[in-house]
């Protein structure tokens, strides 16, 4: 299996040296455009170079991880702590570092110029994470937001979390000068998704398996509520924040989740569901939604894991596909 970044309406771009890994799952470019740089099932955070040079080695969340067992590995086949599995990922503009949501490692920090990432957070209040996911970084203040999916399910159990309905996810905030971790938001149907508005007034979070996005109040009269912002016909995961403050989010149909499950573990669960297409859902902080875009060209019946709009195009990322894809409308 070739990773591959994939241009709409151009010629497919093979990348060089990633043999084997799948699952682009988030994607972030740096304060220069630079990238994207995105997470691999091998445990590797990789930085697209140009289509001659393809995909390279950026950084890795395993601070024992093996070059000879990892590479080209996937993250069914591995051992949990050997490795890693880097999910949601974001730089701050202000440092140029790269903050990770690693499902195995917990929060980790990259450095401008990559390499081991190091941890910053384990666990809340004493209780280690399970399934680190979604990650945004407050641009203004430094701080990070981020999902637990689950407080009782790995990733390597996703299967089971989804076909159970777990409600145990959790949204966290850390704060990089005091190094606490705070809980925001507890009993969370599969939180993928968060990003922060652009003035530090709330913070959105996505659940998978309630098909809605809640918005919960950091500042002003609400501050410290939650409220229902957005319900959808499908299951929502990643939320990204474009630069005008407005947000996209990848909106699947669970029993196509199922589906791609299925592909990677034979006989977990047999019986045959329906799928619809994938989309990508543009919203504005008020909820409304002026944009709609259909990825089944580009994903077909493949689980969307995120949508991230720069300069006119969307980067796409999938938890499941073994490519990457940019749609330029």
């Amino acid at each position: 299996m070739v990773l591959l970044l994939i241009f709409l309406c151009f010629p497919s771009i093979v990348l060089s040296d990633t043999t084997g890994v799948f699952g682009p799952e988030s994607l972030a470019l740096d304060l220069k455009g630079g990238g994207p740089y995105t997470g691999a099932s091998d445990g590797r955070i990789l930085k697209y170079q140009g289509p001659n040079l393809g995909f390279k080695d950026f950084a890795y969340t395993s601070p024992n991880r093996s070059k000879a067992i990892c590479d080209g590995a996937s993250d069914t086949n591995i051992p949990k702590a050997t490795c890693g599995r880097p999910l949601g990922i974001e730089f701050y503009n202000g440092t140029g570092d790269l903050y990770i949501a690693d499902a195995y490692f917990g929060l980790l920090l990259g450095g401008p110029n990559g390499g081991p990432a190091t941890q910053h957070a384990t666990g809340a209040k004493g209780v280690p994470f399970q399934f680190l996911d979604g990650l945004d970084v407050d641009q203004g203040t430094g701080v990070i937001y981020f999902t637990e999916a689950s407080a009782k399910y790995q990733i390597s159990e996703i299967a089971l979390l989804i076909a159970l309905g777990d409600n145990s996810g959790s949204l966290y905030k850390y704060d990089p000068t005091t190094k606490e971790v705070t809980v925001l938001l507890t009993g969370l149907a599969e939180p993928g998704g968060v990003a922060v508005s652009n003035d530090g007034t709330f913070v959105l979070v996505s659940e998978f398996l309630a098909n809605r996005i809640l918005r919960v109040w950091l500042k002003g009269p609400k501050a410290n509520t939650s409220e229902i912002f957005l319900e959808l016909q499908g299951a929502p995961d990643n939320i990204k924040r474009n630069s005008k403050g407005e947000f996209w989010v990848a909106v699947n149909n669970l029993y196509g989740v199922l589906n791609d499950i299925r592909r990677l573990r034979k006989g977990l669960l047999s019986p045959s569901l329906p799928s619809l297409l994938p989309q990508g859902i543009g919203f504005n902080e008020e909820a409304a939604i002026p944009q709609v875009v259909s990825l089944g060209d580009e994903y077909a019946l493949e689980e969307v894991s995120e949508v991230h709009e720069f300069n006119g195009s969307l980067y796409l990322g999938s938890l499941f596909a073994s490519y990457a894809a940019i749609v330029r409308p």
